[in-house]
């Protein structure tokens, strides 16, 4: 490809590939803060706007599905291309030319978000359009510093501050490779002080003959941690070990499930195990942890049969959390331990049998529950677990069972049942009260926070007047 051109013609096909891609993203932005006009202004968008799943989430659900994205994504796209269309148009029109990257509108869209009068605004919003094109090159630091700077020409208290160190706070575990994962944490000091020294005393309680490494005996304390246990276990292999006459604090009720085929846990066979959400975990590892772990064979689908309750034996639970790994509905990766196992034709119409089963996070479970019927999300499983859905503008999406993809036997059919189509949801009066509701609407939480925070940015500005 390009073979034809000279070094002039290479640098404008990257040029106009620029351009094109900067106004692709455009298009798929705005398109979607459209739709979510569209469907907020609807009749039904205020009785339901004290819902927990809202027509913003409803909106969501059809952007994430059609674009394969998670919810999460899919929202802050609607909120992007919402602000560009009601609050910087004259940006939002720049941005669909194709001038400007992606990174400016997110810059401005959220550095204006305190600004509430719309003459201020309509100024910002026209400084934005006359300069964001020459920002391109720019870092995000000197993006911000621009913006900021027209704020606080037109609306000092509208400008962002720093936020407080102790406000962001967090912890996050990031899957990582060979079956590891990588710990960061952001924590106050005193909190890290005592995590530190209590995985300095963990890692004392083994005897000298432990093999592992100082820096790999704090590794392991943090599963020591994670287990809620005093001690931790020495390698050295031997009965007479000082360290297991110690005895530990009953281990935590936490569980981790690596799912793993029968011949690698008994140490016939050396195919990696499974854990969800991390990855493969190597077959010498499995045996180690078997050998300590509580083991549960899962029962294949063609050997479980319909049940005659609405809540699943353990058994057949077990095989529906293996068989799915994650939530089924388009775009969302949820996984097994916080979601909800659903009837994909409700009960009693339609059995607890596996071929009826399915997992569903329980944002996703309430939106199929309350926005289904006519006009709204239907889906329909087949007996190797795929499940088909039909949204309210009529796409149709198909998802497969998670783990059939690292265990293929998981995806063998568990029987055709041949249900009726169950009876048609009329939309029922007070039906929306069995919905678990918000504390404020969207609109109200919006409000609040720029209240607060405008609120910060006066009070501080009173406490420290500018020396003039």
């Amino acid at each position: 490809m390009f073979e034809e051109l000279n070094d002039l013609g290479l640098l404008d096909e990257m040029r106009r590939g620029q351009r094109s891609e900067r106004a692709g993203i455009a298009r798929r932005v705005l398109a979607a803060g459209r739709l979510c006009q569209r469907r907020m202004s609807g009749v039904d968008a205020a009785e339901r706007s004290q819902w927990c799943i809202d027509n913003w989430e409803a909106v969501a659900a059809e952007v994430a599905a059609e674009l394969g994205i998670s919810r999460g994504r899919a929202s802050s796209q609607m909120d992007y291309g919402l602000q560009l269309i009601e609050r910087l148009p004259k940006l939002g029109t720049l941005f669909a030319s194709g001038a400007i990257d992606f990174r400016i509108v997110i810059a401005a869209v959220f550095r204006t978000g305190l600004i509430r009068d719309s003459d201020t605004l309509a100024a910002v919003d026209e400084q934005l359009a006359d300069a964001a094109d020459r920002w391109n090159a720019f870092s995000r630091k000197r993006i911000t510093e621009i913006i900021d700077w027209f704020i606080q020409e037109l609306d000092p208290h509208a400008v962002r501050t720093t936020r407080d160190a102790d406000d962001d706070r967090h912890v996050e575990v990031v899957p990582g490779q060979d079956g590891m994962a990588e710990i960061w944490a952001r924590v106050r000091a005193t909190d890290g002080a005592a995590f530190d020294r209590r995985l300095d005393q963990l890692a004392a309680t083994v005897c000298r003959d432990d093999s592992r490494t100082a820096r790999q005996r704090r590794a392991d304390a943090v599963g020591a941690v994670a287990a809620g246990t005093s001690t931790m276990n020495c390698d050295c292999g031997s009965d007479e070990c000082p360290s297991r006459s110690e005895a530990g604090s009953e281990p935590g009720q936490i569980v981790i499930h690596l799912l793993a085929e029968a011949k690698t846990v008994s140490g016939e066979g050396t195919a990696p195990a499974l854990l969800p959400g991390y990855g493969a975990v190597p077959a010498d590892t499995v045996r180690v942890l078997a050998a300590r772990a509580t083991l549960r064979p899962v029962i294949g689908g063609k050997e479980l049969s319909a049940e005659p309750h609405y809540r699943p034996s353990p058994a057949l639970a077990e095989f529906i959390r293996c068989r799915d790994l994650t939530c089924r509905f388009p775009g969302c990766d949820r996984p097994a331990e916080v979601a909800d196992i659903d009837h994909t034709v409700p009960y009693p119409f339609g059995p607890t049998h596996p071929s009826n089963l399915k997992l569903l996070c329980r944002a996703h479970h309430l939106l199929k529950t309350f926005y289904s019927g006519p006009g709204g999300w239907a889906d329909r499983q087949l007996p190797d677990g795929t499940v088909i859905w039909t949204s309210p503008s009529g796409r149709i999406y198909t998802t497969k069972p998670g783990g059939s993809l690292f265990f293929p036997q998981l995806f063998d059919p568990t029987g055709e049942l041949n249900l009726p189509d169950p009876p048609v949801q009329e939309h029922e009066p007070g039906r929306g009260l069995m919905m678990p509701a918000r504390r404020r609407t969207r609109s109200q939480e919006r409000e609040y926070r720029i209240r607060w925070e405008r609120g910060r940015n006066e009070a501080r500005a009173t406490a420290h007047p500018p020396p003039f």
